[in-house]
């Protein structure tokens, strides 16, 4: 065997040396990679949320996605002792500043709830609570001229109102339009001629509405029937109203008093075969119950929003008789519910001089005093159109719609007086404006009793 020799051994040696110094480097270098500075932060502390970590100098960042808990607002507490290069740390000894409270947010349209005077919402209290003023009058009014147009561009500052003679302070105005809530109130007891006449203008009342509006359809002679209940889909009054064109209406003439056709044959004016003392004629008794038919819509319209306007629209020969209710106590119901009676006279009650002759047929009994315009001029709803041709009656209806939805609006808080439902006598004055104006407003109101 040959002995090594003496440059064999140095470079073996120096070949370790190598090898253990490039042994050390690897290992001081993966523990730099590894130092405290970087070191992982605990499992349970929680990552910053706006301070990215510094980049590496091996691989590039992997993108961070917050979970949908980090999304969220959090109460959780921040990692104390953030760093980050060109952000400021905060000043040992001062404490961190409260973290934001969370943010509440309710639907469109809706209301906030009340919040305590410390901010806390209280779980109890009804969002949908609604504050309503028991005392607070709406008073709708409309003013015409001497010839019967309306009057536009009025200000709160032009109208006075007296309620039992006091000036009260006005703290509503406006002259928007409103909704309405109407009950069509149809007469189907006047004479054929005339009914047929108006079953022609059907489609006309049909499109006097708005598709804001909602409307009911009642009938009545002897009785009274509810067709339609409030709808706003106008095809449902229409079907109804084609209904109707199948209904006829009275044929009789006046009562028979005298004559061979009164009680058949006589002689010397005694009945062939009667008594000796001659019968007395007296015609029919026909109920005819307007009061009924105005009672059943307004405590119909009474359950409507009251954010609308109530409007009973009646198309009558406006004669009454044998109601169930009286005129009086279906006004009160009227004025308690804030409704308004418009009307379209039609038949004897649309000819001219109709109020001069009308105690005459009283008398006769023949005739029936024409109430309607005791009805619409109490509520506000104006003069009755009345009216004789096809033309006519359909012009009424548009101009009948458009004054119930275009109305001034005013309203005052009255003083409340503990326990009573008195009748509150109402005074409307429009001031510099001439005296020859024409004010329809409701003439009185029962207001609702104050509770203590």
């Amino acid at each position: 065997m040959r002995p090594v020799s003496g440059a064999c051994k140095s470079n073996f040696i120096g070949i370790i040396a190598t090898v253990v110094l490039m042994t050390v480097l690897a290992v001081s270098f993966v523990e730099a990679q590894s130092s405290p500075g970087q070191s992982q932060a605990p499992a349970n502390s929680q990552p910053a949320q706006d301070i990215p970590d510094a980049p590496s100098a091996v691989q590039p960042p992997v993108p961070k996605i917050p979970t949908p808990t980090e999304r969220a607002p959090s109460n959780a507490p921040q990692r104390e002792n953030q760093s980050s290069s060109g952000d400021s740390t905060q000043p040992e000894g001062k404490p961190a500043p409260p973290p934001m409270p969370p943010v509440e947010t309710i639907p469109p349209g809706s209301a906030p709830r009340a919040s305590s005077p410390n901010n806390q919402i209280n779980p109890k209290e009804d969002i949908y609570t609604i504050s309503v003023q028991t005392n607070f009058v709406q008073l709708p009014v409309m003013v015409k001229d001497s010839e019967g147009r309306r009057v536009d561009g009025l200000l709160p500052k032009d109208f006075i109102v007296n309620e039992n003679g006091t000036p009260q302070k006005l703290t509503y105005f406006t002259s928007d339009p409103f909704q309405l809530s109407v009950a069509v109130v149809l007469d189907i007891g006047m004479a054929d001629v005339t009914l047929q006449k108006v079953n022609q203008t059907y489609s006309s009342l049909v499109g006097a509405f708005s598709p804001y509006d909602e409307f009911a359809l009642y009938t009545y002679s002897s009785t009274v029937s509810r067709m339609v209940d409030f709808t706003g889909r106008p095809e449902r009054l229409t079907a109804a109203l084609d209904e109707l064109k199948l209904v006829r209406g009275h044929e009789n003439g006046p009562p028979v008093l005298g004559g061979p056709m009164a009680s058949g044959p006589t002689v010397n004016g005694l009945p062939v075969g009667g008594p000796a003392v001659p019968p007395v004629n007296t015609p029919p008794k026909e109920s005819h119950v307007l009061n009924d038919a105005i009672l059943r819509a307004a405590m119909d319209l009474n359950k409507r929003d009251r954010t609308r306007r109530k409007v009973i629209l009646v198309i009558s020969d406006g004669q009454e008789r044998g109601s169930a209710a009286g005129y009086k106590e279906v006004l009160r119901v009227l004025e308690t519910y804030g409704i308004q009676v418009k009307a379209v006279v039609v038949d004897q009650g649309a000819l001219p001089g109709y109020k001069q002759v009308e105690k005459i047929h009283h008398l006769l009994w023949q005739g029936y005093s024409n109430i309607l315009p005791k009805y619409t001029n109490a509520t506000g709803g104006g003069e009755p159109y009345s009216e004789l041709s096809r033309n006519t009656i359909e012009d009424a209806y548009a101009s009948i719609a458009s004054e119930a939805r275009n109305q001034y609006t005013l309203g005052y808080s009255p003083k409340a007086v503990a326990g009573s439902s008195a009748k509150r006598v109402i005074e409307v004055i429009v001031t510099g404006h001439g005296k020859d104006l024409k004010i329809y407003a409701k003439d009185a109101y029962y207001p609702v009793p104050s509770m203590h």
